[in-house]
């Protein structure tokens, strides 16, 4: 015989179903306005153009963008100029400030000189024993008089942030079986994705 559903079932299945609706829609409508903010934020950089053709700001960007990493890289007179344009923006006070940060932290994510593969697990706490993911950034700290030491970020579960430690070189394991795209995204998911592979291994309770 059937139970005659009450009203505390009929909640706890809506619920359910809208939470898991969350998991599912959640990721892909902000996917689609950080895509969306980003494209129209560009393309208002020349709003007529914006206005008569949407989206060529944007593409005229991209490609521009990559043009000039191809010269920066492949040629002798592009290195010449982007190098020396880099040196005088290091040696401008003030200017110095705002461009050598941010150009450490955007080479440290990507194009040849990026830092963060080379993932690591650091032993954090010694009795109980607790190690953490991170990665390698100095390989080597003697010339702050830290012999044997190393300098390991660690990205913080769920955020852009994360702190850097200095510990010796005994704490710190290469990880195996993981790249370092997968072991930032099993780091910034909190242990959720990217363990062994790109699947996501969560699973919504029953």
């Amino acid at each position: 015989m059937l139970k005659k559903p009450t009203f505390e079932n009929m909640t706890n299945f809506f619920l359910k179903n809208f939470f898991q609706g969350l998991v599912i829609i959640g990721p892909i409508g902000l996917t689609i306005f950080v895509i969306w903010y980003v494209v129209t934020s560009i393309d208002n950089i020349i709003p007529s153009v914006a206005r008569e053709i949407p989206g060529l700001v944007f593409i005229s960007t991209i490609l521009i963008t990559a043009l000039l990493g191809f010269l920066g890289n492949k040629f002798v007179v592009g290195k010449f100029f982007f190098e020396s344009m880099d040196r005088l923006l290091e040696k401008t006070p003030g200017v110095k400030h705002i461009y050598t940060p941010t150009k450490d932290v955007m080479s440290s994510f990507v194009g040849d000189k990026k830092k963060f593969n080379d993932p690591v697990w650091v032993k954090t706490n010694e009795n109980p024993e607790i190690w953490r993911i991170g990665f390698l950034t100095q390989k080597e700290m003697a010339d702050v008089e830290k012999h044997n030491y190393v300098a390991v970020y660690l990205p913080h579960s769920y955020a852009i942030s994360g702190w850097v430690i200095v510990t010796e070189e005994k704490n710190i394991k290469p990880v195996v079986g993981m790249t370092a795209a997968s072991a930032m995204k099993f780091a910034v998911s909190g242990g959720v994705a990217g363990f062994h592979s790109d699947d996501n291994i969560f699973k919504a309770p029953e």
